[in-house]
């Protein structure tokens, strides 16, 4: 959503904009809102595993062929390994973008060094843009000669048309990954919870994990407080947010945090764990923050928020501090960073950049 977000505003500036992607199911290459997308291995892209290979095979390949009409190559980070070290191989000015930066996590979950590539990818790089402080800071400990911009993230307009509902229900929305998203955190503090709160928890969205979840509501004799809303956009998903009394974001990693400012938006007050990048976009008075992963602080907040009046006056500051996360505006930033990397990334490198500090434990 982001890139497409960014690039077609960036193509209505005149900026030429192809965006090379995975195949998929039902693949085609076109232009979309002026933005090229050319899906690019082998074969439909039906498996996941054959369509993430077959991309990082031709990817080198498919930029070469494109290089001499290109004057900026922009490596967007991906899974499971974030970034292939593009500057080695692009031979064209390249800069990064970082909505992704969670290898370490992927080489515990596949037993494999994914986190070893993404440091040297990292290194590798001059210049990259984050969608967060947070990241950012991460960005700067694998490479302490990076410059990062930090240009985060925008809220659909159209979530501007809702108003603020303060139903019954409490709301997670997200992709459905069981651990990295703290479902089993929320499971657990909402069995408890539920029984001091009148509203349902709802749960909207898809993921490799959706089995497990329902599962777990099973077992846990929650099936008649939990209700599966399924993948939701557009106007679903806002009327789901805005109708809300709170939105709970129980992640145990977030690079950035838009489903929280989604929420803001839509003055749906936000109830978080105190991580880096939660804490960015929840601000004091727009939502609460409680000590990272603990199910019983959870438990308590989610009941104490839900019982406390006036939240019409911490919606109002949610909505507030959102507008700032203006798609337009954060296109304009992107545009800049991009044109001042097309004139510093076509200098010869200082030698002194490649001096880098010892690498952390």
């Amino acid at each position: 959503m982001r890139t497409h977000e960014i690039n077609r505003r960036l193509a209505a500036k005149d900026f030429h904009v192809t965006v090379l992607t995975t195949r998929y199911p039902g693949w085609k290459e076109r232009v979309e809102d002026g933005v090229h997308y050319v899906p690019i291995g082998f074969g439909t892209g039906g498996n996941r595993l054959t369509r993430l290979v077959a991309y990082v095979v031709r990817l080198p390949f498919e930029v070469h062929k494109r290089r001499a009409a290109t004057e900026l190559v922009v490596e967007d980070f991906f899974a499971p390994f974030s970034t292939m070290a593009a500057p080695l191989w692009t031979k064209r000015p390249t800069i990064g973008v970082v909505q992704w930066l969670h290898a370490k996590d992927k080489a515990r979950q596949y037993k494999l060094p994914l986190h070893w590539i993404e440091r040297l990818g990292v290194r590798r790089h001059r210049r990259l843009i984050s969608v967060s402080q947070g990241i950012s800071d991460r960005l700067k400990e694998l490479n302490p000669a990076l410059h990062v911009d930090i240009i985060g993230n925008g809220v659909d307009p159209g979530i501007w048309n809702t108003q603020p509902r303060h139903g019954n229900d409490v709301l997670f929305v997200g992709r459905l990954e069981y651990e990295y998203k703290g479902l089993d955190l929320l499971l657990e503090a909402w069995a408890k919870a539920c029984r001091r709160v009148d509203g349902n928890l709802l749960i909207a969205g898809k993921g490799p994990d959706e089995k497990r979840v329902r599962a777990s509501i099973q077992d846990a004799g929650l099936s008649e407080r939990v209700q599966f809303l399924g993948w939701l956009s557009g106007d679903k998903k806002f009327g789901a947010i805005s109708g809300a009394r709170l939105m709970v974001v129980p992640s145990r990693h977030e690079t950035f945090g838009l489903v929280a400012i989604d929420a803001l938006a839509a003055g749906t007050p936000v109830i978080a764990f105190d991580i880096p990048c939660l804490r960015e976009v929840v601000p004091r008075g727009t939502g609460w923050l409680v000590e990272p992963f603990d199910v019983k602080a959870l438990e308590e907040e989610i009941v104490r928020r839900y019982q406390q009046e006036g939240l019409e006056h911490v919606a109002a500051r949610g909505r507030e501090f959102a507008a700032d996360y203006n798609w337009d505006a954060l296109a304009d930033l992107q545009a800049g960073a991009y044109n001042t990397a097309l004139g510093e990334l076509n200098e010869p490198r200082p030698k002194r950049q490649w001096a880098l500090s010892p690498e952390r434990a």
